[in-house]
């Protein structure tokens, strides 16, 4: 279905509007104007006839006054004597001798009524009031035109006025929708540019809310769509570097063994390991990186159960005794002998690994890391501390962005792929855990998380959540 543009819509439906109020105008003015007309004719007796009744002791004169004051004519009827008033008038009937006439002023004598119509017979109408006191009688009367000739006027009228108005419609639907229409083809145009990749594009929403509220999204949106670019960019490039550098260190030893040293058992033992080794830089990049990818595409599934996290940081430190007689790190943990908690064991662990190796990666000359497990109200507080260079205060939020680590360059990154602050992350927002980084520079860094209390229960509840 083909759609209109904005000055067709636009003119559409003020042409619309116009024909509506037109429709109205009609029917207001020509086919209920007879009943207006004839209504105001009623209302405007009926409020002499009280104030006639109202007035205490009224004379002559007050009749008089509200004949021509109200252009009635009125007969009064008292002490066996008739005064008239404006009876004279060309439309009145109260001085007639018509029988139609003499018969309604006697029915409205013994009649409930207040007034009665007359249709003479030439087709005028009138209206005959009567007003009620004691033994004195007043008449009040007064004509109800014919409308037609008057209806005929205002039909012509409104001929020139409807054409006048699809004009004015024509005309005022044209300039608002160009008024409207600038800053939405602005908005149009700079969308466009976005769609090419130019990421710079500034959105202007022309003095308008709505449109000025909506550039503004827009701009948001570039800004963090240049951002997501950035960072795309910056993961190939890390990625192809962190897979280069072990392929080619894979390659060289694995020619060495072939050419030089698979004689040699000692030689060619250690440059396999090597060739060992970095595969598992290998397989833990790949492992990394899609883990990071379940996360980001919401594919992964955390399964809630009841453990000890204590018995867990245990058995995770243990298997860091190597790193501990390699490089010599001293790791402090404070925590309570149990702690039960209610998560899902395997993430957590990784989250554990991920926040230990940066602690290692990012230690000071101390060689130190501290573990402390607070207990809280309804959940433990884990922090991982480490000394060393610490993170600036503009840099913290960036901290959980993939390769961040890549880019600073810190001391240490023989552990670690550089996208384990993002899958830490991941996995937390993913709990619906609090987590958070502190740091103060050249002092110290402290990456934190709570994760719940375990709730008491005789069987340990295994939770699947899809998330």
């Amino acid at each position: 279905m083909k759609k209109n543009s904005l000055t067709i819509r636009t003119l559409i439906d003020l042409s619309v509007f116009s024909v509506v109020i037109l429709l109205l105008l009609w029917i207001i003015q020509i086919q209920f104007l007879k009943y207006f007309y004839e209504k105001y004719q009623i209302d405007n007796v009926t409020n002499v006839a009280k104030t006639i009744q109202s007035t205490p002791n009224f004379t002559s004169d007050d009749l008089e006054n509200l004949a021509f004051k109200s252009n009635l004519c009125i007969q009064y009827y008292h002490d066996n004597t008739i005064e008239s008033y404006n009876i004279k008038d060309n439309n009145c009937v109260l001085g007639s001798d018509n029988k139609q006439v003499i018969k309604i002023k006697e029915d409205l004598i013994t009649s409930d009524a207040n007034y009665m119509k007359l249709i003479g017979p030439n087709g005028g109408r009138s209206i005959i009031y009567l007003v009620k006191s004691n033994d004195e009688l007043i008449y009040l009367n007064t004509s109800i035109e014919d409308l037609n000739s008057t209806t005929s006027v205002l039909r012509n009228q409104l001929i020139y006025i409807t054409l006048l108005l699809i004009l004015l419609s024509l005309i005022v639907s044209i300039f608002i929708s160009k008024q409207v229409n600038k800053p939405i083809l602005r908005l149009i145009d700079s969308a466009k540019e976005l769609s090419k990749g130019n990421y710079k594009v500034k959105f202007d929403g022309g003095n308008v809310a709505e449109l000025d509220e909506l550039a503004n999204v827009l701009t948001v949106a570039a800004s963090e769509m240049d951002k997501t670019d950035e960072l795309r960019r910056d993961l190939i490039a890390n990625v192809s570097h962190d897979l280069k550098t072990p392929l080619t260190m894979i390659k060289a030893y694995a020619e060495k063994v072939r050419d030089l040293s698979y004689k040699d058992p000692e030689k060619r033992t250690s440059d396999l390991n090597v060739i060992i080794d970095e595969s598992d830089r290998l397989n833990n990049l790949v492992n990394d990186l899609l883990e990071l990818s379940k996360i980001q595409a919401h594919e992964d599934t955390i399964t809630l159960v009841n453990y000890d996290l204590a018995d867990e940081i245990n058995e995770v430190m243990r298997r860091y005794d190597v790193i501990k007689e390699k490089d010599h790190i001293n790791f402090e943990i404070n925590m309570k002998e149990n702690a039960m908690v209610c998560a899902d064991r395997s993430k957590i662990d990784q989250v554990l690994y991920n926040l230990i190796n940066n602690a290692i990666e990012h230690t000071g000359d101390d060689l130190s890391v501290k573990i402390n497990v607070k207990e809280k109200r309804f959940t433990y507080l884990v922090e991982i501390t480490n000394t060393g260079k610490g993170i600036p205060k503009d840099e913290i939020p960036l901290v959980w962005n993939r390769y961040y680590t890549k880019k600073k360059n810190h001391k240490r990154n023989n552990i670690g792929t550089g996208l384990g602050l993002s899958i830490v992350k991941g996995v937390l927002e993913k709990h619906n855990f609090k987590y958070g980084v502190k740091s103060e520079e050249n002092k110290y860094t402290t990456f934190y998380f709570e994760i719940n209390k375990a709730k008491e229960s005789k069987n340990n509840a295994i939770i699947k959540v899809n998330k």
